[in-house]
């Protein structure tokens, strides 16, 4: 019962709005020394020290670094204001160009929270004066915002891999076709829905002639495409592994401000303190999760875990299943980086006991995480856009608008469940 009562307690407090980092050491130290005594943490200094050498988690700072020279550049804002010329003449055109610019946030910073403020500030405003549907323009911007999760070099994917110890190289490969997919899904039907609805999505007017606008947007456009593609492809084709992509990606960051006159010392020392305050916070938790996981294994519950599911009826799909459905829920109330090192560390044994290939649990468990970020009550993008959006656009809006877009997302993790043979690249 040891690890139920360590489980129980941690989600508790979670729930109370205690520190994540501070919860999972704090409790597990509690538990852990009552339990098994005080011994059983002399292990710990060798078990932080295994974090702190590990170099596929320095990928994170450095990308966390490429996204926020992008957003605090005003970069980001460049290709919002550029892409919305360019589809702007269309129906549900700044809608379109609002999911592009997603996209290519996603790609660059892997950071969903960046992502769904950065364009509630510049796209959501556009939208409002040119008299979109509130619940759709609100929908837009938390679907293509939480598209950090499952687009590489999603942040996410970098902690999966390290926590369920497969490369992270293979997870960015595999969960290319579905990012796309949700992107083509999103698209279609905002093109749809501007044929169906009109009013919902209305063409905004365009005063600058149409050669002007496509020599814009390609200056905007083109440098930040061309750091990402060399950033991934250097990593697909096997020349740089995620960390040294890393690198590549936080240079060429530095390079396109100082390219585009917005680059200063100031500014980067500025960029470095909001990096190190998200990375110092992402190390912590890892820390406190450690010695959570450590009590939760030696405390005998693994087994117990295991047991429960490899006795169930319908082998590995009952198990997907309940994995599926258990994280969902636990993402309504608690973020991403807790559920990756209290819940993915428990089911991964469990999968690996069921022979399942763990690229694709990984994947399923990244897209069912970004789902998890736009779901009513307690979405956290939903809070992200709520909080940078005008008065006038009221949460239950919010609410009304992300629907479409969470069975969307709820579609494409069907099909990646059920056809992976066909939309996961290995």
């Amino acid at each position: 019962m040891t690890g139920l009562v360590l489980f129980g307690i941690a989600l508790l407090c979670l729930f109370l709005g205690y520190s994540v980092a501070f919860t999972f050491a704090g409790v597990s130290v509690l538990i852990g020394v009552i339990v098994l005594g005080a011994d059983l943490f002399a292990f710990m200094p060798y078990r932080i020290m295994s974090i702190m050498e590990n170099t596929t988690m320095m990928a994170i700072p450095m990308f966390v670094f490429m996204g926020i020279v992008l957003q605090k550049t005003g970069l980001a804002e460049r290709l919002l204001e550029s892409s919305a010329k360019l589809f702007g003449g269309i129906s549900g055109g700044v809608a379109v160009s609002t999911i592009i610019v997603g996209a290519l946030l996603a790609a660059s910073t892997g950071v969903v929270g960046a992502s769904v403020v950065a364009m509630g500030v510049i796209s959501l405003p556009v939208m409002l004066k040119n008299n979109y549907h509130q619940p759709t323009a609100a929908g837009v911007i938390c679907a293509a915002g939480t598209l950090g999760q499952i687009i590489p070099p999603s942040i996410i994917l970098i902690i999966l891999g390290d926590v369920m110890g497969v490369p992270v190289g293979d997870l960015f490969r595999a969960a290319v076709i579905p990012g796309v997919l949700l992107i083509v899904v999103y698209t279609l039907y905002i093109l749809i829905l501007g044929k169906i609805k009109p009013e919902y999505c209305p063409p905004i007017e365009v005063t600058e002639d149409r050669r002007t606008i496509l020599v814009q947007a390609v200056k905007d456009i083109f440098p930040p495409l061309l750091l990402i593609v060399t950033v991934l492809g250097s990593i697909f084709t096997g020349i740089a592994t995620p960390t040294e992509s890393s690198a590549i990606g936080a240079v060429g960051a530095l390079v396109l401000s100082a390219i585009y006159g917005r680059f200063s010392f100031k500014r980067v020392h500025e960029i470095s303190g909001e990096t190190v305050k998200v990375t110092a916070m992402i190390f912590a938790v890892l820390v406190g999760a450690t010695a959570f996981s450590m009590v939760f294994s030696y405390s005998g519950s693994e087994y117990l875990v295991e047991d429960f599911f490899t006795q169930l009826p319908g082998d590995k799909w009952t198990f997907i299943i309940l994995a599926m459905l258990t994280i969902m829920l636990l993402g309504f109330f608690i973020d991403f980086i807790e559920i990756s090192f209290l819940v993915v560390p428990i089911l991964t044994p469990v999968a690996m006991l069921l022979d399942i290939d763990l690229i694709w649990f990984a994947i399923l468990i990244s897209m069912n995480l970004q789902t998890s970020f736009s779901t009513p009550p307690f979405g956290f993008s939903l809070f992200y856009l709520k909080g940078v959006a005008p008065k006038s656009l009221k949460t239950t809006t919010i609410y009304k608008g992300v629907i479409p877009f969470i069975l969307m997302q709820v579609l494409v993790l069907l099909l990646v469940i059920l056809f992976p043979e066909y939309l996961i690249l290995q």
